[in-house]
């Protein structure tokens, strides 16, 4: 690829100087969402779970095409970032998706 001299501005006698990027707090938080639905099976997981509501960690991890441990690992991401919530009744753990962090996603992606 050819480098290309940069365009004038519309003044046309010099480049007009770009502001540095501003660093938000919402880009961290964005950043942070993104990072934990950064793999296809976590994606997967959350949809799945989307569609049929509270699961037990077992159910999830029976429909993870992993060993157990790896999806044990991607449920853990979800729940450490906040997208999924998690109930213990006897030695069962359930996890849902937490709405508040789909909305909280859906707001900073439309702030952008």
């Amino acid at each position: 690829m050819v480098d290309q001299e940069p365009e004038p501005a519309a003044s046309g006698c010099c480049i007009q100087p770009v502001a540095p990027l501003e660093l938000r707090p919402a880009d961290e938080e964005l950043a942070r969402l993104a990072k934990a639905l950064g793999h296809p099976v976590r994606v997967a997981i959350v949809r799945h779970l989307l569609q049929l509501g509270e699961r037990v960690c077992t159910d999830l991890s029976d429909v993870v095409p992993l060993a157990h441990s790896t999806a044990i690992q991607h449920i853990n991401v979800l729940r450490e970032a906040g997208l999924l919530c998690a109930s213990r009744s006897g030695r069962n753990v359930y996890y849902c998706v937490n709405p508040a962090a789909l909305r909280q996603i859906k707001a900073l992606i439309a702030g952008l």
